[in-house]
């Protein structure tokens, strides 16, 4: 980053290695928190109850996939940001990019899309902006949305809270919505029959509190899926962590088409499942919890013991995956993007 000649790649917005040079020596020195924890809302003190706070913005191609659209999706995704802090949605914020000659039936269709979604998840759009640029230069739509959250309780849900022997839950199966836009593009003439994962994920977040479970951590599994996330918690956390692979759950058709293009399916984009880690004597009860919503929920890993200096959690690999035959072999994460324009 730091080259004269240095120029910005797709892979920076993939959520792998490069996403992460990106933070680590630009974004964060220059606008980081001054806790140093990043986490996907932020919370806000105010003098009656504690907020979050998340913004996020939505290039997906194209804008119509199977199981959503880019309007379903920009309300779940900042609606989902929000449930990883345990933060009740109050309001979002609506910014459209359009460019000219975008069709009006299909911004109609869009827009009809996000209403319907914020009625579901019972937060009104409250302000936004439009502009228009010219033809060529929006590639249809693009969106930003911002959202404000309360948080109702006093938990510390955030890497911080991670602790040696936690139990790690996933809650769906995974790479979904990867395929979806795989599908959709119709450049590689795949077929299938699976729709995107696009989900809310705060109704099972809100049913685990209300249950009294006290999960540390939640991470919604987007860009450079499973493996980003579990490698940001566990240099965040400072701690290892040890998935099995066998149990983490994967769709055949997922699989097979992962197989088919070379592609990681742990690197694979979702955008309705997160990663839960909890006490391990609250895993059950969770497990039961995340079940109503999704079957295919299920226990992959648990976390391991800390590492001993900053320096030795930069230099070793965080994640290791452990085979049926309980070999480990580190998790290697992908230094740019599988599939640009995900969500």
């Amino acid at each position: 980053m730091t080259a004269t000649n240095a120029r910005i790649q797709l892979g920076h917005g993939g959520g792998g290695r490069l996403s992460r040079q990106l933070l680590a020596d630009l974004l964060v020195p220059a606008l980081g928190p001054s806790d140093g924890v990043l986490h996907d809302a932020a919370r806000l003190l105010s003098p009656r109850q504690q907020l979050a706070f998340t913004t996020d913005s939505y290039v997906v191609r194209p804008l119509f996939f199977p199981g959503g659209d880019i309007g379903r999706l920009s309300v779940f995704g900042s609606v989902n940001d929000l449930a990883m802090a345990g933060a009740r949605p109050l309001a979002m914020s609506l910014g459209l990019i359009i460019e000219e000659g975008l069709e009006i039936a299909c911004l109609e269709k869009i827009v009809a899309s996000i209403s319907e979604a914020c009625a579901e998840v019972e937060v009104p759009v409250v302000t936004g902006d439009t502009k228009v640029v010219e033809r060529g230069k929006g590639d249809g739509l693009f969106i930003n949305t911002s959202a404000i959250g309360v948080v109702e309780h006093k938990l510390r849900i955030d890497p911080t809270s991670v602790e040696p022997g936690d139990v790690v839950l996933v809650s769906g199966d995974l790479g979904r919505h990867g395929l979806a836009i795989l599908v959709a593009r119709d450049e590689l003439k795949l077929r299938s029959e699976l729709d995107s994962d696009l989900a809310c994920l705060w109704e099972p977040v809100q049913c685990l509190l209300h249950e009294g479970l006290t999960p540390h951590c939640l991470r919604d599994l987007t860009r450079g899926g499973l493996a980003s996330a579990v490698d940001e918690i566990a240099r965040s956390s400072g701690c290892r962590i040890l998935l099995e692979e066998e149990a983490i759950p994967v769709h055949p058709m997922v699989k097979g088409g992962c197989e088919l293009l070379g592609l990681d399916v742990l690197a694979m984009a979702n955008e309705g499942r997160m990663l839960l880690i909890c006490p391990p004597e609250q895993a059950i009860k969770t497990l039961t919890v995340l079940q109503r919503f999704c079957r295919e929920s299920t226990r992959i890993g648990v976390v391991g013991d800390r590492f001993v200096t900053q320096i030795a959690r930069e230099k070793r690999y965080p994640v290791s995956l452990i085979s049926s035959l309980g070999v480990a072999r580190p998790l290697d994460l992908g230094s740019g993007e599988q599939l640009p324009r995900i969500c």
